[in-house]
């Protein structure tokens, strides 16, 4: 009995999983999350990778091949200029790419998960001023309240960005670098607020618990306990909301984009190409124009709402 009581002492014990690691598991397990990530992945990443993945360059034009049909040197077929619809599809998702992650990690991330810690741990004067200032801008539709900022302000940044670039020799609204910039800031300002009352809901839960308090008795200074200790344990529903927000940054950019507002020529985009093409006679005569962009939206926007469900699944305690 002794020995098998040291035996006992001297095994190793095992360490259980986390409740963020056990969602995670627990979301692998599931063969349409998989999938899902899996298309996300090679859509953004040949996004990501776009001057390396496109065979052509997204102006690159060609006359002798206007309006052609998919063939072998060209799967997409061309547009009427020539330029290769699968390249600047391929562009397009750059674009995507690059107002997504900017508006959600500027809105989503830094302004809604630092304000909603702020209110919900210190409360009082601090809670009111963010949840008021929250609860004014959503009083509004955002997409309106993007549209008027996107319209107002856009105009004289071009203008201030047409004269940085004879000083700089560097030409960043050919490249579509102040489109992207006003498109992602604006949709950045209005999209802070569920995701902050979401977080300040279960700081308020948290900043009651053992740990925090034993954090507190120690000396743990307010930045160290909210991010080191509050934080981490209310990451889960935080991940469900960001993984349903990537469909919408997605869809307010190629509305924009759709409206004439957004990203402008030459720039590729799947609003501006969907805009262009979007009328009854290119859909008879050339329907490659119209198919392939909406397509690729479809199963972009598709595959993130279904991916928003399985993490969710794989999240909610409730479901386990």
């Amino acid at each position: 009995m002794r020995d098998e009581a040291r035996e006992a002492i001297t095994l190793p014990t095992r360490r259980s999983k986390s409740y963020f690691g056990l969602s995670i598991a627990r979301l692998m397990r599931k063969k349409v999350a998989v999938v899902c990530m899996t298309v996300i992945v090679i859509m953004y990443g040949s996004g990501i990778f776009s001057p390396l993945i496109a065979p052509y360059g997204y102006n690159d034009q060609d006359l002798s091949q206007v309006k052609q049909r998919p063939s072998l040197s060209h799967p997409f077929g061309t547009d009427r200029l020539g330029r290769d619809v699968l390249t600047r599809i391929i562009y397009g998702l750059r674009t995507t790419v690059i107002v997504t992650v900017t508006a959600m990690l500027g809105g989503s991330l830094v302004l809604g998960i630092t304000l909603g810690l702020m209110a919900g741990y210190f409360g009082k004067m601090i809670d009111a001023v963010i949840m008021r200032t929250g609860e004014v801008t959503s009083a509004f539709p955002d997409i309106l309240l993007v549209l008027i900022i996107v319209a107002t302000v856009k105009p004289r940044i071009v203008e201030w960005a047409r004269g940085l670039e004879d000083t700089i020799g560097f030409d960043m609204v050919q490249l579509g670098i102040v489109d992207y910039a006003v498109i992602s800031v604006a949709l950045a300002i209005f999209s802070w607020f569920g995701m902050a009352r979401l977080v300040r809901g279960q700081v308020l839960q948290a900043r009651e618990f053992q740990y925090v308090e034993a954090a507190r008795a120690m000396g743990g200074s307010t930045p160290r306990i909210l991010f080191a200790h509050v934080l981490p344990n209310v990451i889960g529903p935080v991940i469900v909301v960001l993984s349903a927000g990537l469909a919408t940054f997605a869809g307010s950019e190629i509305f924009l984009s759709w409206l004439g507002i957004g990203i402008q020529p030459p720039t590729p985009s799947l609003g501006v190409m969907i805009f262009q093409n979007g009328s009854i006679s290119v859909l008879r005569s050339d329907p490659h124009l119209l198919l392939f962009p909406v397509g690729t939206l479809a199963v972009l926007l598709f595959t993130f709402n279904l991916l928003g469900d399985a993490v969710n699944d794989a999240f909610n305690p409730r479901t386990r």
